[in-house]
């Protein structure tokens, strides 16, 4: 029964999210802050080395609920013209786990007083697994509906524009352009499938002076899937006296709508700490005690041209 009810929930969980029709990348509440992990061209766009770290426990108290780690770092060179930086995302979904290795590069051009546009490139590779325990079960060793879709390694390309001045900012990416098909021509294979399908992000925010302690940045973003419905972000986040900010967030989608809330805090000019928790809008909501969702930045300030404080 225990086992049932395992595969029971992982099956919901495939179905809730799609991801057995179509890998995407995973969704954050805290997008607006981590933008590197969708968008090559942010690379090196803080003006010294940044870190960012965030963990999303997605559905918590759901058995088979959604793991999401990332880790990224990005800086300039020693011109500005020029950013570079790694990504590392680790998807655990039900009994998918996905990894993602990118490395980023970005080019800067100047294209007005305060504004500057950002061309950026991605390359590196994913690994898809299924876990083991899964595969192990006396139900699905035999099972040709599963057969020949583990283990896979694929390499993959993106692209992305990032322009913007010191108050707003609008960008434009494709983190990976190239199908990739987990089957590998499984003949077996009719009804699960496993791909990488192209994603396009829009992303955009603009920050207000409500009072000269008070600033209030509205921020969008729009993702569109091949084979899959629209996704809308929608957030809005006060700051206090540049070092807290607080906020609020909407999903709209098809079948995973939800509602946030996002506190960020700067601790000092190095380090920033955030948390966001969120409820779903879904048929998911009455098994889950929301999504948690925890924020790491860390910048070496090198230089004190750098602008303080950032606010994307």
């Amino acid at each position: 029964m225990k086992r049932f009810l395992r595969r029971t929930c992982a099956g919901v969980v495939f179905l809730c999210c799609s991801t057995a029709i179509g890998q995407q990348l995973p969704q954050f509440t805290q997008y607006m802050f981590n933008t590197i992990s969708i968008n090559p061209a942010y690379a090196g766009s803080r003006e010294t080395l940044s870190f960012v770290g965030l963990h999303r426990s997605q559905w918590a108290g759901f058995d088979g609920g959604p793991q999401t780690q990332t880790f990224s770092v990005h800086s300039p060179l020693h011109n500005d013209k020029i950013g570079l930086g790694l990504s590392f995302i680790n998807d655990r979904l039900g009994y998918e786990n996905f990894s993602y290795v990118y490395g980023d590069f970005s080019y800067t051009l100047q294209v007005g007083d305060n504004t500057e546009l950002a061309l950026g490139l991605k390359a590196g590779f994913t690994t898809f697994n299924l876990d083991s325990n899964f595969l192990n079960d006396p139900t699905v060793i035999n099972d040709p509906f599963f057969t020949n879709i583990d283990n896979r390694f694929t390499t993959n390309i993106g692209v992305g524009g990032f322009l913007h001045s010191d108050r707003w900012y609008l960008g434009l990416s494709a983190p990976r352009i190239i199908n990739n098909d987990y089957n590998q021509g499984n003949s077996n294979n009719t009804e699960f499938v496993a791909l990488e399908r192209v994603s396009y992000y829009l992303t955009g925010g603009y920050v207000f002076d409500v009072s000269s302690n008070i600033k209030f940045k509205p921020a969008a973003l729009v993702k569109a899937t091949n084979g899959a419905p629209l996704s809308y972000d929608i957030s809005g986040n006060f700051l206090f006296n540049d070092k807290l900010w607080l906020g609020a967030a909407y999903r709209i989608n098809e079948s995973l709508g939800a509602f946030g809330a996002i506190a960020d805090f700067q601790i000092n000019k190095q380090l920033r700490i955030g948390y966001a928790y969120e409820i779903p809008n879904s048929v998911i909501r009455p098994y889950t005690n929301g999504t948690h969702e925890v924020l790491l930045i860390f910048e070496i300030q090198k230089s004190k041209r750098v602008k303080s404080p950032r606010y994307f």
